[in-house]
């Protein structure tokens, strides 16, 4: 008999959570404006708003944690992250972040310029706010398999060669860079195949352009690529990882995901040149170039979680989890972006409730459903994210209107799973009875998710 799965790690320390009664909940959000990044964190009993930050450090990573350098500069703390940058991912060159939108906040005002275009794979909000802060234009160059929930393909992250070419075409003298989101978030944590980032490669040098790569999730994308993809199965995470980093010039990354912890990012880099023009802006906006925002401490702590993160053993606990979350759901029969990426489940809100019209934001409906359900957060991946056209100022309303359930690192047992899937089938089997979705009452100029105010519509 085969044995049962089993994580590859033990607990020894828990943080108690609180469970709270409906009319409570009904409150708490009204009082939130139905917007769930506005709640207080114990008012929630299972919290699935985000993987970023969430995540349970390990032994090792907190005992680095006490022996961080502090020092203003030229702290150990910093060789001691870019050694592991450069043994991990490749890259020759980095600059420190306290997380990831910095580092695009950084680099972006190296590269962009108005009226430039930018290529990619269903750009984040984040990328996508710094671009168009900018007055720059994202074009969404992710293959059409991505946008079809019920179709099952094992890289629903991969950029269409036809659309990017078509792109660069079109703009070759406005194209500052092309991007490349491993894993992609928007089409539902799903990877890219290093057959496709070999091709936007070519492409890219073909036609004279750096290659981005967006890099939260990389670790992931690399245990797809090592399941899925032909001649992948006999190497290493890590030989995998420096593969893929071997097609970019360039990479930001929220290490609040993939190196597991609460706070920290960066940039790396392969031309000294660019190094040198970021720097000035990294000075400005984050800090000295051997801290940049981050304290000793942390920076020892991402070293280590970079390591952590390209285990194999780790990484199969991590997604499995993720897996049995979707698997549960899909057994109930509940719409959800197949297959089950990397760091969510992305539950699609235009299947689960399609007598809802799109302008009152079926995602966000849903995700204010669950909460009273069960105290359960999720976050909108649709409309309400994908803002307004900077130009038009109309909703734009994305082929995909999804609710992610963002499953923290190394937190949650698979009985906070159950919890999860068992609330979202009592809400599919009474779904016919929700006849009002939300509307917006104040929002945000952009990025408006994060602090909007809504209300029941009608």
């Amino acid at each position: 008999m085969e044995l049962p799965f089993a994580e590859s790690y033990k607990i020894k320390m828990v943080e108690p959570i609180r469970k709270s009664l409906r009319e409570e909940r009904e409150a708490w959000i009204k009082s939130a404006g139905y917007n769930l990044f506005k709640l207080n964190s114990d008012q929630v009993f299972i919290d699935l708003l985000t993987d970023s930050g969430t995540g349970a450090m390990s032994d090792k990573q907190w005992s680095e944690m006490m022996i961080g350098d502090e020092s203003y500069a030229g702290a150990s703390s910093y060789f001691k992250m870019k050694n592991a940058i450069q043994d991990v991912l490749g890259f020759e060159y980095f600059l420190p972040t306290h997380q990831g939108r910095a580092a695009e906040n950084v680099l972006f005002s190296v590269l962009i310029k108005e009226g430039d275009v930018v290529p990619g794979n269903s750009h984040f909000d984040t990328t996508k706010g710094h671009i168009e802060f900018r007055k720059a234009t994202c074009i969404d160059c992710t293959v059409d398999e991505a946008f079809d929930t019920t179709l099952v393909h094992p890289f629903k992250g991969n950029v269409d060669p036809e659309k990017l070419e078509t792109v660069l075409k079109a703009h070759a003298d406005k194209i500052p860079f092309i991007v490349i989101t491993v894993t992609c978030n928007s089409s539902g944590g799903q990877p890219v195949s290093l057959e496709n980032m070999k091709m936007v490669r070519q492409l890219a040098d073909r036609y004279g352009k750096i290659v981005l790569f967006d890099s939260a999730r990389f670790a992931e994308n690399a245990y797809f690529i090592k399941l899925r993809e032909k001649g992948y199965q006999d190497k290493t995470i890590r030989e995998i990882v420096r593969e893929m980093f071997a097609c970019a010039d360039v990479m930001t990354m929220s290490a609040k995901k993939d190196a597991i912890v609460n706070m920290g990012g960066f940039i790396a880099l392969r031309s000294k040149e660019m190094h040198a023009k970021a720097s000035v802006y990294n000075i400005m906006f984050e800090g000295y170039i051997t801290y940049g925002g981050m304290s000793g401490r942390d920076m020892n702590a991402l070293a280590q979680g970079l390591y952590e993160g390209t285990e194999f053993d780790y990484l199969e606990s991590r997604i499995r989890q993720v897996e049995y979350l979707g698997k549960r759901l899909m057994d109930f029969g509940i719409p959800v972006q197949q297959p089950i990426g990397g760091h969510a489940v992305f539950v699609d809100a235009k299947r689960f409730l399609p007598h809802l019209p799109k302008e009152e934001f079926q995602a966000q409906t849903l995700a204010v459903e669950l909460y009273l359900e069960a105290g359960v957060r999720g976050v909108e991946i649709g409309a309400l994210l994908a803002d307004r056209d900077p130009v038009s100022r109309d909703n734009r309303f994305p082929a995909l209107e999804l609710m992610r359930l963002a499953i923290p690192r190394r937190v949650y047992t698979n009985n906070h799973m159950d919890v999860v899937a068992v609330a979202l089938k009592n809400i599919y089997d009474r779904r016919e009875t929700i006849r009002k979705g939300l509307k917006i009452i104040s929002e945000a100029p952009i990025m408006r998710h994060f602090t909007v105010t809504l209300d029941l519509a009608g």
